[in-house]
């Protein structure tokens, strides 16, 4: 491996050698990094710093860990025009991510009906493997949903307008082609829009514990005790056919053309070939229906606090939703110059400062929200993006606390009965999974500690906790 040093409190350089075009960065601890050694993580980072056309730097977050290809918790970027696109360093669930909306209950009116509530969710929203809506949409009406992403839903009543003016991108990424996913991926999410998928995806009632910036808080509408919905989820099986579909189109002409590959799971496409602006037109389509598909499933937990606790729940308000498995195009300052860059971001999370114009209006004044899930015996944090992260990260942060051990190892590990009963009597969390081997999977212990990873974001300056939020009821896939 190359050499790493701390070259700032928090901020690890792996330098450029080798067949590396640019030096890579890790954000975190040294503890962190330890764990990052033990596995495929940094050889990945030093994979995607070796990527043709890459520019100025290789990240990685302090939630990463291996992934395909690109670590999870990994950012690059590339020129728009003469760069490349790597499916790998979007990932196979493109655009999962996170959304939070609010409610105006307080943590003891959900103790007193953990159990109804959890109830109700499962009973409106399918969720698990293989998870699908009685009625699938028809082919017309999903090449709409494509392309049109939130406004859709807006159309059709998932959504409020205003809704859309919380949402990365405005919930729509224009350039989506329907045309560009294929006939299998369509057939996969026909009956799966409006559905949480499985593993760590999930829905959370979580209570505000502790209010850290008491003026960001306020812009956001966050209030301690107050009770709040996090959903994690993306784009389901849509998503990953889109893009098995496109490594598997990429890989023989990769092949056939010789290019530099340190490993075939970062196979990547130049940007100036028909095929990569293919692939992006299906990668967009995919996100908007991750984006409508969360729309959906908030539109059902919605309604299941409404069928618990009537109006005295409040409007339900959206306060943002943030992408963790995307590429988008971007204006930075590289070596002083302003760049337009396709930006990979892997399991990280757009965290722009106060004053970029992509910062919907409501916030533009403090900064972008950034959403970061825990695990279901923890905590998970509402943090905003700094200016720092422009200089440091492509104005990028971290999306979680980043697994520690394999799921099959957790599986061996871990009772799943015995952790929900745990997580009742020690903590009043009221955790409904689909199967026990899920809540196995999904071991609190199974993850980093996500204090440490949100402490790292915060020492380097990339952003900020707004508030630290404590599950009360968690329905798991």
């Amino acid at each position: 491996m190359p050499k790493i040093k701390e070259v700032h409190p928090g901020l690890f350089k792996m330098e450029k050698e080798g067949e590396m075009r640019v030096d890579g960065y890790i954000v975190g601890t040294k503890s962190l990094l330890e764990g990052m050694r033990r596995d495929k993580t940094l050889w990945q980072l030093s994979n995607v710093a070796s990527l043709p056309g890459i520019v100025e730097k290789a990240l990685l977050m302090p939630d990463g860990h291996e992934g395909y290809g690109f670590p999870i918790g990994g950012v690059a970027a590339f020129d728009a025009e003469k760069g490349i696109v790597s499916p790998g360093g979007i990932g196979y669930d493109i655009n999962c991510g996170v959304r939070l909306f609010l409610t105006d209950l307080h943590k003891d009116d959900v103790i007193k009906k953990s159990k109804e509530l959890a109830e109700m969710f499962f009973k409106l929203i399918p969720t698990g493997v293989g998870a699908e809506q009685k009625e699938k949409i028809s082919v017309d009406e999903l090449d709409i949903l494509l392309e049109e992403g939130i406004d859709w839903a807006v159309e059709k009543e998932y959504a409020y307008k205003k809704d859309k003016e919380h949402i990365e991108e405005l919930g729509r990424m224009i350039g989506a082609q329907s045309s560009a996913v294929s006939p299998t991926a369509k057939k996969r999410g026909r009956r799966q829009v409006g559905t949480l998928g499985a593993g760590n995806h999930f829905i959370e009632v979580q209570y505000v514990q502790r209010i850290f910036d008491e003026r960001t808080a306020k812009a956001f509408g966050l209030d301690e005790g107050q009770v709040v919905v996090m959903i994690h989820t993306g784009s389901r099986g849509l998503g990953h056919q889109v893009a098995t579909d496109y490594i598997h189109k990429f890989l023989p002409i990769a092949r056939h053309e010789h290019f530099f590959m340190p490993d075939e799971e970062l196979v990547y496409m130049p940007l100036v070939r028909e095929e990569a602006q293919q692939y992006l037109a299906a990668m967009k389509a995919a996100v908007n229906f991750a984006f409508v598909n969360r729309q959906m499933i908030m539109a059902l937990a919605r309604e299941a606090i409404y069928r618990i606790f009537g109006e005295d729940a409040g409007e339900l308000p959206l306060l943002y939703d943030v992408a963790h498995n995307i590429a988008k195009e971007e204006l930075h300052k590289v070596n002083g110059e302003e760049r337009k860059l396709l930006v990979h971001r892997k399991g990280a999370t757009r965290a722009f400062p106060a004053g970029r114009e992509e910062v919907p209006p409501a916030y533009r004044s403090v900064g972008q929200p950034v959403l970061i899930p825990g695990s279901m015996g923890t905590s998970s944090y509402v943090l905003v993006g700094q200016p720092r992260s422009l200089e440091v990260s492509f104005g990028s942060s971290c999306h979680g606390a980043g697994r520690r051990m394999s799921r099959r190892k957790a599986i061996h590990t871990f009772k799943g009965e015995k952790l929900v009963e745990e997580l009742w009597k020690k903590e009043h969390i009221y955790v409904k999974p689909k199967t026990w081997k899920v809540a196995a999977e999904e071991a609190p212990q199974a993850y980093k500690d996500v204090d440490e990873v949100i402490k790292a974001v915060e020492g380097v300056g990339i952003s900020k906790a707004v508030s630290r939020n404590k599950p009360l009821v968690v329905v798991k896939g």
